[in-house]
């Protein structure tokens, strides 16, 4: 779906962004701008609000104050509103979340034809170029739970992209994976911002942030307390508590 914004309107702007859960301040007064085609890496501990925020932005969470505007769409509580950037806005999670009964194939093709009408044939060409894309076309006729965890991931990844989205949400797409199938999905992920995807990506894979980030966010109790370019970021971190999460987690 062609958004309504100006070709150098922002993919996402975030201002003043709060939420709650009850009594937890989860977001203090968050703002960010993504560029399109930017691919920003957000990290930060257990519990500061990475999550909450990308949820946030296709509205899987609903915030409480400030505003986001997607491709040009402001988010609000309007079904149709909340649809449009649902539509723009791709999701890949920890778990899979992958149909169990329904083959690789299907589970790639049911949104499209069901949500965006797309002919069967079609969104059947469709699924297939994006499972080689993600390198495992040989896969689709198999059930999810016949296929490892990095496959599973890659599948999820594929099904997202079949709807043609515009932004690529990622939520700690590898933390659920053992380790030897954590580059297949990475590797993947790489493609997609060698071709340019606007992604938001929650990990705490810092090769990955290295090589496929244009910018690195460091998020603590519910605020972003630094965004740079990763040579800065890892290099010269300009705040404390960057410094204190980086030495913990790189020894």
């Amino acid at each position: 779906m062609p958004d309504t914004a100006p070709p150098d309107a922002p993919a996402i702007a975030i201002q003043g962004l709060h939420k709650w859960f009850d009594d937890f301040h989860a977001l203090r007064g968050v703002d960010l701008t993504v560029a399109r085609g930017e691919r920003i890496v957000i990290c930060g501990p257990s519990g500061s609000g990475k999550s909450t925020l990308i949820r946030c932005v296709n509205q899987l969470e609903r915030h409480q104050e400030g505003r986001i505007v997607v491709a040009g769409q402001e988010a609000t509580a309007d079904p149709k509103t909340l649809e449009a950037i649902r539509r723009r806005v791709g999701m890949v999670f920890q778990t899979f979340n992958l149909f169990p009964h329904l083959t690789v194939l299907e589970n790639c093709t049911l949104a499209p034809i069901w949500v965006n009408g797309v002919a069967k044939p079609v969104a059947r060409d469709t699924a297939m170029a994006l499972l080689e894309r993600v390198r495992i076309p040989e896969q689709a006729h198999k059930y999810p739970g016949q296929l490892s965890g990095g496959q599973q991931q890659r599948v999820a990844i594929a099904r997202s992209l079949c709807m043609n989205p515009q932004i690529m949400l990622f939520d700690e797409p590898t933390s659920a994976l053992d380790p030897e199938m954590v580059k297949e999905v990475l590797d993947t992920m790489l493609g997609l911002a060698e071709d340019g995807m606007t992604m938001l990506v929650v990990t705490h894979e810092m090769g990955f942030a290295r090589q496929a980030a244009n910018r690195v966010i460091f998020m603590d109790q519910g605020q972003i307390v630094e965004s740079a370019a990763p040579a800065a970021f890892f290099d010269k971190p300009q705040h404390e508590r960057t410094r204190a999460f980086l030495g913990q987690l790189l020894h």
